[in-house]
């Protein structure tokens, strides 16, 4: 038999300090560029814990964050979790009365807050139960705020001793961290995350042959750290001494482009709406983003002809990956397998632009609509379920959890098919397939498909109502900025005949100048289908 060494975030974080004490944490602030070694933040991170005691926070209380991707926030990633409480990361796109929501549902005992900010507490401070104390972590000078009790990030750390904390031994299955689901239908639903799970899924992470991040890394972590544990990379890249470059607030194309270029950054990853714009910057102004080995991109499908632009024109190699707030992120990932690599040029292509086999540990299945797997054929449809020793157990006191579980399986409300290979795809969201006449249309698809082409900026697919087929596809498009007076519904028609069966055909096409995001940079397909509910198809007739 084994050690009892429970698998804990102590571990990464002590292995940090100890072996990687030289290695550099950058974080873009409104003042320049803040940069410390691993070893000052060792030492912050052991204050913060005296800290944490000296303003009362107990095992088990819940400590929120509302924070961008900087170096105190990544201070709270360990010493919190580490201390015995359970961080909990507030998504700050959120709509007001969701914020409010989450905040008195995990019963917030105190919440750290960028100082940037602090408008959005103070305007639902009233309605806040459980919260006892602010900390304000100041990133923009001069500052002032009706919330109280109010201490100063700084002021606290200084007020305490520059001395090792002495960790508690904590059960491998105690709450680390949470995060709630953006609230697409209904409240949002917590999720709470062990120590273990966060520890076997940063090995996932770090782990060769997928995305590998190992102690040579620069890491950009741009998916933000209020969602889904900024995809893991903070935690991972932590455990293996890489150095971290911490965006801020600074996520406009330009201002990513200039880190990576600067920063010499190996690997980040983010959402394909952040990349079609850092594509298109690239279109118009030089930046060098040779030192990138890999960019991991999910949350929606990449274009596959992104993903071969990317590559051809500036030897920038995307990794598709899958993954849910419930699966702590990471789920699958289209990793090529060796033999492969003699496969044309174009099916490998097809392959990359999938969703992948499933990270080592994660089991995969797809399911109909009478709770049979569906063949590993490429074509037959299925809600995806998933299981694994990071995959959610259940909703945090919501009683929504009996309907997200299938025989031990988190239900996963994706539609996907798996080839031959075991590779799935993302099909759709089941509420966004538009379900014509019986039959199933990808939204996901076709939106691939229009983005396509040359004029097309972005591109959403939604169900509009039709009085003979129940309901058709309807096609919003944003031109790229040259094209908006140039642009035609039939040339997009056009552009897609070639691709799929006429019924699959968007029976219009709307041009916007924008289309609405979720907190998490997703369309918001909700928004656009309260926008065009009443709309009239000219085929509805």
């Amino acid at each position: 038999m084994m050690m009892d060494f429970p698998l804990t975030l102590h571990h990464f974080f002590e292995r940090a300090g100890k072996y990687f004490s030289k290695k550099e944490i950058v974080t873009r602030t409104r003042a320049g560029l803040h940069r410390y070694t691993y070893g000052d933040y060792y030492r912050r991170v052991h204050r913060l814990a005296h800290a944490l005691k000296k303003i009362g926070v107990e095992a088990g209380d819940r400590v929120g964050t509302l924070a961008w991707n900087t170096y105190r926030h990544l201070e709270l990633y360990f010493a919190v979790p580490c201390y015995g409480a359970v961080l909990h990361t507030l998504n700050l796109r959120l709509p007001l009365d969701q914020l409010t929501y989450i905040i008195n549902h995990a019963e917030d005992r105190v919440i750290f807050v960028d100082a940037s900010l602090l408008q959005l507490l103070e305007r639902i401070k009233d309605h806040l139960h459980s919260v006892r104390l602010f900390v304000v972590m100041n990133d923009v000078g001069e500052y002032q705020t009706s919330l109280s009790p109010v201490v100063d990030y700084e002021d606290l750390l200084a007020s305490v001793p520059e001395e090792p904390y002495p960790w508690p031994r904590l059960d491998e299955w105690a709450a680390a961290g949470m995060c709630y689901t953006s609230g697409t239908t209904g409240n949002p639903k917590g999720v709470v995350y062990s120590h273990r799970a966060i520890f076997l899924h940063s090995f996932a992470v770090a782990m060769a042959g997928g995305i590998g991040i190992n102690e040579r890394d620069v890491v950009l972590p741009i998916v933000p750290m209020f969602h889904a544990n900024a995809w893991g990379l903070p935690f991972a890249a932590v455990a293996v001494g890489a150095k971290i470059v911490n965006p801020g607030p600074f996520l406009q194309p330009r201002d990513l482009c200039q880190l990576i270029q600067d920063e010499r950054v190996t690997m980040t990853g983010a959402v394909p709406t952040i990349w079609i714009g850092i594509y298109n910057l690239l279109k118009q102004e030089k930046f060098d983003l040779s030192s990138l080995r890999l960019v991991v991109v999910g949350g929606s499908a990449m274009p596959r002809d992104l993903i071969k632009a990317f590559e051809k024109e500036y030897g920038i190699y995307f990794l598709h990956a899958w993954g849910m707030t419930e699966t702590t992120p990471l789920g699958t990932m289209a990793i090529l397998k060796s033999y492969m690599d003699s496969w044309p040029e174009e099916e490998r292509y097809d392959v990359r632009a999938k969703q992948g086999i499933p990270a080592i540990g994660v089991e995969i299945r797809a399911v109909d609509a009478e709770g049979k797997e569906v063949p590993w054929d490429g074509k037959t449809m299925g809600e995806l379920q998933v299981r694994g020793p990071w995959v959610t157990s259940g909703y945090y006191n919501d009683p929504r959890t009996a309907e997200a579980f299938m025989d031990g399986w988190f239900r996963t409300g994706d539609v996907v098919t798996i080839d031959p290979e075991g590779y799935i795809q993302i099909v759709d969201r089941v509420k966004d397939l538009v379900k014509s006449g019986g039959e199933w249309i990808s939204s996901v698809d076709l939106e691939n498909a229009i983005m396509a082409h040359p004029k097309v900026l972005e591109a959403a697919v939604i169900a509009a109502r039709h009085p003979k087929w129940q309901e058709r596809p309807l096609a919003v498009v944003v031109p790229k900025p040259e094209y908006r007076d140039s642009i035609t519904k039939e040339e997009i028609i056009e552009f897609l005949a070639g691709r799929f069966a006429k019924w699959w055909l968007p029976d219009d096409v709307v041009f916007v100048a924008e289309i609405p995001k979720t907190s998490v940079g997703k369309f918001d397909k909700k928004v656009l289908r309260e926008q065009f509910k009443d709309y009239k198809l000219p085929t509805a007739v």
